[in-house]
This record gives C-alpha cells, sequence and structure tokens, in this order.
C-alpha cells in the first residue's frame, strides 16, 4: 500500500475556535492600550507626586500581565495547531490560559478586600477631585477594552444534512450554545469588565464620600467590589478548570450520541466526551452489538452533529450471541 493512499483517512487536529485569529487580535489591541495606560499614569503620578495615579498605574499593570498570558495563549495556541507533539490539537492552551488569569483575579480581589479593611480601620485622606478624575479615565479605557473583547460569537447553527437529522440535535444545539465560547477571551473580558466596576463602584462611593462625608464609603465599597470580583474568578476557574481535567459536563450531547447510535438492539457500553477547543469535542465510543457493523457506519450516524470534532468507535459482537443464529 502506497502512503498517498492513506491521505484520505488522516485527518488534522486543529480545534481552534471560530474566531481565534479575530480573539487574538483584540486582545493584543487591549494590551497595547492597557500598557500605553499603565505608562501614562506611572509617569504623571511620578511627575505630579499624586498617589492616585501611581497606584492605579501598578493596578494596570497586573490587567496587562493577565492580558498578556490569554494574548500569548492564543500565539502559541495558533503556532503550534499542528503540531504532532499535541495528541488533540492546542484548543486547551486557552483554558490554561483562562485558569490562570482567574488565578490573578481571585488574588486582585483579596487584595482589593485586603486594603479595603485596612482603610476601614485606619482612614487615610482622599484627595476627591483627581481620585475621581482617575477613576473616569480608568472607567474609559476598560470600557473600550470591553467593547473590543465582548464574544461576538456566530449564533447561527448549523443543520444536520445526514440521514439522522432529529430534534434532539437541533435542541442541543440550541440550548449549549455556551458551552462553544471561548474561555481564554472570557478570562480577558472578566479583567477588563472587573476593573469598569471598580471603577463605577469607586466614582459613586466617592462622590457620597465628597458630598456626605461618609469617608467609610469609599473602602465598604472596595469590599463589596472583591465579592463581585472573587465571584467571577472563581466561576471562571471552575469551568477551566473542568476543561483541562476532561470533565464531561455536556449531558445533552450525550444523550444525542446514544439515541442515534442505540437502534437494532445496539448498546453503547462506554462514551467518553470531553472538549478539546472552543466549540470542539471529541468522543471515544464502545458499541456492544448482535450484529455488529463497520465502524464508519455508527460515526456517519454521528455525522452533522455541531460541535463533535473528533470521533472513535470501537464495535464488539454480544458474548452471548451465537453467531450459527444468523444462518
Amino acid at each position: 500500500m502506497h502512503s498517498h493512499s492513506l491521505d484520505q483517512w488522516t485527518h488534522d487536529h486543529v480545534f481552534l475556535g471560530t474566531q481565534h485569529e479575530r480573539n487574538e487580535r483584540r486582545t493584543w489591541f487591549v494590551v497595547a492600550l492597557t500598557v500605553i495606560m499603565m505608562v501614562g499614569e506611572i509617569t504623571a503620578g511620578s511627575f505630579f507626586g499624586s498617589m492616585a495615579l501611581l497606584a492605579d498605574g501598578w493596578h494596570m499593570a497586573t490587567h496587562a500581565a493577565a492580558l498578556g498570558i490569554t494574548g500569548i495563549a492564543y500565539l502559541f495556541a495558533r503556532q503550534y495547531a499542528g503540531h504532532a507533539r499535541f495528541a488533540f490539537g492546542t484548543g486547551k492552551f486557552g483554558e490554561l490560559a483562562a485558569f490562570s488569569s482567574a488565578l490573578i483575579l481571585l488574588i486582585i480581589a483579596v487584595q482589593i478586600a485586603y486594603e479595603s479593611v485596612l482603610r476601614l480601620m485606619s482612614p487615610v485622606p482622599i484627595v476627591y477631585g483627581e481620585a475621581i478624575a482617575v477613576a473616569s479615565l480608568g472607567l474609559c479605557v476598560n470600557l473600550a477594552s470591553a467593547w473590543l473583547l465582548r464574544d461576538s460569537h456566530d449564533h447561527h447553527h448549523g443543520h444536520d444534512h445526514g440521514e439522522d437529522h432529529d430534534d434532539h440535535a437541533h435542541d442541543y444545539a440550541d440550548a449549549h450554545h455556551h458551552h462553544h465560547h471561548d474561555n481564554n477571551l472570557r478570562a480577558a473580558y472578566i479583567h477588563v469588565l472587573a476593573d469598569a466596576a471598580t471603577s463605577v463602584l469607586a466614582i459613586a462611593a466617592l462622590v457620597v464620600a465628597m458630598l456626605a462625608g461618609w469617608a467609610w464609603a469609599d473602602p465598604a465599597v472596595g469590599i463589596i467590589g472583591s465579592f463581585v470580583i472573587a465571584s467571577w474568578a472563581l466561576g471562571l476557574i471552575r469551568d477551566a478548570g473542568s476543561v483541562l481535567l476532561d470533565v464531561s459536563a455536556d449531558r445533552s450531547m450525550e444523550g444525542v450520541i446514544r439515541a442515534r447510535l442505540e437502534t437494532r438492539g445496539d448498546r453503547v457500553t462506554d462514551l467518553h466526551l470531553w472538549q478539546i477547543g472552543p466549540g470542539h469535542r471529541a468522543a471515544v465510543i464502545s458499541v456492544l452489538s448482535d450484529q455488529p457493523l463497520p465502524p464508519a457506519i455508527y460515526k456517519r450516524r454521528l455525522g452533522g452533529l455541531k460541535g463533535l470534532s473528533h470521533v472513535t468507535v470501537e464495535v464488539e459482537l454480544c458474548p452471548h450471541h451465537s453467531p450459527a443464529a444468523q444462518h
């Protein structure tokens, strides 16, 4: 057998998100915007002796680092997408980056809570005008960044044009579109959204403190904000960690697979379904049958199932079935 005759039986293992290049471009643009803002604030803070500007500048540095992790993950995933060393491609680079970014976000939340408690216990003088101006400038940058990082994932669902056209598949596609989102982009989006929320809360608290003389309002709002950010971070850690650990949480797709394969008395005895990239699932399936068909036929039954990108089917003859009974 000539090697070129195997080409039709082989396939690549590139399981990147459909918006990978767009997301990578926009992430690096936001990193550049954040770094410019950071350098400007630190420079101005040093020149004018403003602690508020300096503090916010170094705070922006942590976000620039976290967003840089997102950008690097996109870059590595794209550059090594076809590398044979990665058994199921590089689609999980984004999940690893998202998990790391979420940890950084959680640390930032703890830091905000700690500093807010210290401020409640030992209030410090606040230059309200300057602090409000800095928070407003940061809010503008973060809103622009959030707009750039919004997830514009295509909401059009493909239809199954194969012979196994069933309502379960459409129910699955409509109900589980969120599983196809890019957690790496989501991590970057949550970072800028958390910063924007912090800025909004800070502006509101500073205005109240300035007008009513309630100096405790600023640190009190800081504590509330830290809990909100921590909640977002923990959700991202849970979702990204589940993908990294190959947790099979897609019960709906499992149901569709079983419904399509369990015909003519055939039974699915083993089913492993896991995510290998944004919008991509892999499945390893064992089918027990009295009258086994070639694996290719079982694969065709799963054709057109959106999000199922890599399928391996093992077919076994039922041990209690007598081949003589067929004659």
